[in-house]
C-alpha cells in the first residue's frame, strides 16, 4: 500500500491511497463468505457456495463492493498511522480507481488536530492576587454563623424579604393541574430565589390565609408553555439572629471569647485565599496560553456540535442562540487541543490509582457508589473521555509546576504546598 498526505488547511489533510490487488485478497475472500450464508443456491448447503457460482449470481461487482466496504477503514487507519495524522471527525471517502486484480485507488479527507506551539514554561510568570483577609471577610464569617444559629418566630404580618414562609403551591395548565405539580407545606425564604421564577415577587405581601395566583415558566413543561401557580400562605416566620458577644463566641464555636473566634477565622480564610492563588494561577495560566496561541478549529466539527446542541435544545433556528454556542463551542475545543497539546509534551500518562481516585471523587458528588459510577460511564462510553480529562488536569497541574507564580506585591509563591490541590479536578 502507497500513501501520501496533503494538507488541505491547519485542520483539514486528504490522504491519497493506492492498493495492491494482492493485498484485497483476504478482504475479498471474507465478502464471498457473507454473500455466501446471505443467498440461496438450488444444489449447495447455505455458506457452502462456490465463488464461480456468486458471481454468476449477484455479480463480481457486489463482491468487490463489499470487500471495499470493509477494506477501506483498514487501509485508511493503516496510512493514519503512518503518517502520525491525530484524526478527528468523520472522514469523507472517495474511491477514485478501482481495477479488478490490479489495484484499487481513494482518498480521504478528514479533520485534524492542529499543532499547538507551547512555550518555555520555565520562563513563564504568572500573577496573582496578593492575600489580604479584611475585616469585612471576617465580618460575613461572623455573619453567617449567625445565620446557622439564628431562630424562627412566627409573625403575624404581611410577609417580607427575608422570612420564611410555610406554602401550599398548585400548578395548571388551561385550568388542568399538571401531572406532579402540587406540594404542600413547603418551608422556602423569601427572596432567595431558589424556587419557580415570580414565587418571590409574588409572595410579598401576602399574610398567613391568603391565596394568590401567578403566571411562571413551569419547568419541565414545553418551551413556550407557560402555567398558573396558586400559592397559598400558610405560615410567615421571621428569623431572630443572636447578639455578636462573648456569649454568641461560646455558643457558636470552641471559644471562649470573640477575638479567639475572630482570629481563627481569620487563619482560616488565610489558608483558603491561599488555595485560591493556586486555582488563580492554573486558569490564569490557560488563559494567557489561549490568548499567545493561535488554534485553529475545524469548521466542521464545530458545526456538527453546534448543531447536535440546538437540536437537543430544539432550537436549530434561533440564530442568536446558534452564535452563542458556536462561540463556546470554539472556546471549548481550542481549550482540548491546548491541554491535549501539554499532556504531549510533558509526556503524561494516567495510572490507574489516579483514575479511580478521580473517580471516587466524581462519584461522591453524584452521591453514587464508585462501582455504580464508574459501571454508568462504561454503559454511556465515557471511560476514555474520563482518562482524557483527568490526563488534561494531571499535564497542566505539572506544566504550572514550571511557572514562576508571583502575587501582586512581587512574592513568589510556592504552589508545592498546594500540591493536593492541584490533582485532577473537573475543568
Amino acid at each position: 500500500m502507497k500513501s501520501t498526505v496533503e494538507t488541505l488547511s491547519p485542520t483539514r489533510v486528504r490522504v491519497d491511497i493506492e492498493v495492491p490487488f494482492s493485498e484485497l485478497s483476504s478482504h475479498i475472500e471474507d465478502a464471498y463468505k457473507k454473500i455466501a450464508t446471505q443467498i440461496n443456491v438450488p444444489g449447495f448447503r447455505k455458506g457452502k457456495i462456490p465463488s464461480s457460482m456468486i458471481d454468476q449470481r449477484v455479480g463480481r461487482a457486489a463482491v468487490l463492493d463489499e470487500a471495499i466496504n470493509t477494506a477501506l477503514p483498514d487501509f485508511y487507519g493503516q496510512a493514519a498511522r503512518e503518517h502520525t495524522l491525530l484524526v478527528i471527525g468523520r472522514p469523507e471517502v472517495d474511491v477514485k480507481e478501482l481495477v479488478d486484480n490490479k489495484k484499487l485507488v481513494f482518498t480521504v479527507e478528514v479533520d485534524v488536530r492542529p499543532e499547538v506551539t507551547l512555550p518555555d514554561f520555565a520562563k513563564m510568570v504568572i500573577e496573582v492576587d496578593d492575600v489580604v483577609v479584611t475585616d469585612t471577610d471576617i465580618d460575613e464569617q461572623i455573619e453567617e454563623l449567625r445565620i446557622r444559629f439564628g431562630t424562627l418566630h412566627t409573625v403575624e404580618r404581611a410577609t417580607q424579604t427575608g422570612d420564611f414562609v410555610t406554602v401550599d403551591l398548585v400548578a395548571n395548565i388551561e385550568g388542568e393541574e399538571v401531572e406532579g405539580g402540587q406540594a404542600n407545606d413547603i418551608s422556602y425564604e423569601v427572596g432567595s430565589n431558589r424556587m419557580i421564577d415570580g414565587l418571590d415577587e409574588a409572595l410579598l405581601g401576602m399574610s398567613a390565609g391568603d391565596t394568590k395566583d401567578f403566571t411562571t415558566q413551569l419547568v419541565g413543561q414545553r418551551e413556550s408553555e407557560s402555567g398558573v401557580v396558586t400559592i397559598t400562605l400558610k405560615a410567615v416566620k421571621e428569623r431572630e439572629l443572636p447578639v455578636v458577644d462573648e456569649a454568641f463566641a461560646k455558643l457558636a464555636s470552641e471559644f471562649d471569647t470573640l477575638a479567639e473566634l475572630k482570629a481563627d477565622f481569620a487563619v482560616r480564610l488565610d489558608k483558603v485565599k491561599k488555595l485560591e492563588q493556586g486555582a488563580q494561577a492554573r486558569d490564569r495560566l490557560v488563559t494567557k496560553l489561549l490568548d499567545d496561541a493561535d488554534i485553529p478549529v475545524p469548521e466542521t466539527l464545530v458545526e456538527q456540535e453546534v448543531n447536535q446542541h440546538l437540536a437537543g435544545e430544539g432550537r436549530l433556528g434561533d440564530d442568536e442562540h446558534r452564535a452563542e454556542v458556536d462561540g463556546e463551542v470554539r472556546s471549548s475545543l481550542k481549550s482540548d487541543f491546548l491541554l491535549d497539546a501539554i499532556v504531549k509534551s510533558e509526556s503524561v500518562q494516567v495510572s490507574e490509582i489516579e483514575l479511580t481516585e478521580y473517580l471516587i471523587r466524581a462519584s461522591q458528588r453524584y452521591g453514587m457508589a464508585p462501582e455504580q459510577f464508574a459501571q454508568e460511564l462504561q454503559n454511556a462510553g465515557q471511560i476514555q473521555s474520563l482518562v482524557a480529562e483527568v490526563a488534561r488536569a494531571k499535564a497542566l497541574s505539572e506544566a504550572l509546576a514550571k511557572v514562576t507564580v508571583k502575587d501582586v506585591s512581587g512574592n513568589v509563591i510556592d504552589l508545592e504546598a498546594l500540591r493536593p490541590q492541584m490533582a485532577p479536578t473537573e475543568q
